[in-house]
């Protein structure tokens, strides 16, 4: 029996996965549907791998976003076997380059300082495309919200540190769905077709008027994306 885990991205929680889990969970016959919450819980992307790993035995389907991507092809190293399929959507293979490190390491700052919510103001808006930021930059905010200053300090300081897996892609065996948004600013979609590229066999799939924040901004689109994925798995 495969469990299918759904990995949130930084910060975010159950609500990004809000139209996909229902729908995943009555296509998906062969095993349940969970959202994962290690990434609030370990302090690293491998910590948070092997915390996934230990409790959810078993065969699994991974599908993460952006941050759950990442956290995803992680799995997918330490634990090859298991990992029988793959969705990553709006994610990247590659380190954090230094200028994104300055920016990550000056948001440390002001979240240990309080002020948060300014700055996530302002950054959301490049998670969106602009016909989809007055509809949902509200719940987005929200939702980072929920995780907390320690909580956004702490993954911040996972993805910097994060190692490049880009040499670690041509090793993945397992079906592997590549999604992008053809107008994230935050994972552009150059880095889904180098992931698409470098892992056999994976499928690569660029959603048109769709910025980092695919889940929401395309949610019918995503959701067809990912049953298709499973009945091929099945």
């Amino acid at each position: 029996m495969n469990t299918l885990i759904l990995l949130p991205g930084m910060a975010c929680d159950a609500a990004l996965w809000r139209h996909q889990q229902p729908a995943l969970a009555s296509s998906h016959t062969t095993g349940p549907v969970v959202v994962a919450d290690v990434h609030g819980r370990a302090d690293s992307l491998p910590e948070m791998a092997a915390l996934l790993l230990a409790e959810h035995p078993g065969a699994l389907l991974l599908a993460g976003c952006s941050m759950g991507g990442m956290l995803a092809l992680e799995a997918a190293r330490q634990a090859p076997q298991r990992v029988r399929g793959l969705a990553v959507l709006g994610s990247s293979a590659r380190p954090d380059t230094p200028e994104l490190i300055r920016l990550r390491t000056e948001a440390i700052v002001e979240f240990e300082q309080g002020r948060a919510e300014p700055l996530l103001r302002a950054n959301a808006m490049f998670a969106f495309h602009p016909a989809h930021q007055a509809r949902l930059v509200e719940d987005y905010i929200a939702m980072v919200q929920r995780a907390g200053a320690a909580g956004l300090i702490r993954q911040n300081r996972a993805v910097m540190a994060r190692a490049d897996l880009r040499p670690t892609l041509v090793a993945l065996a397992c079906p592997t769905l590549v999604v992008g948004g053809l107008d994230d600013l935050l994972t552009p979609p150059d880095n889904a077709r180098e992931m698409a590229a470098a892992i056999p066999g994976a499928q690569l799939r660029l959603l048109p008027e769709c910025g980092h924040m695919l889940t929401w901004e395309q949610p019918q689109a995503v959701t067809t994306l990912l049953q298709d994925w499973l009945a091929g798995l099945a």
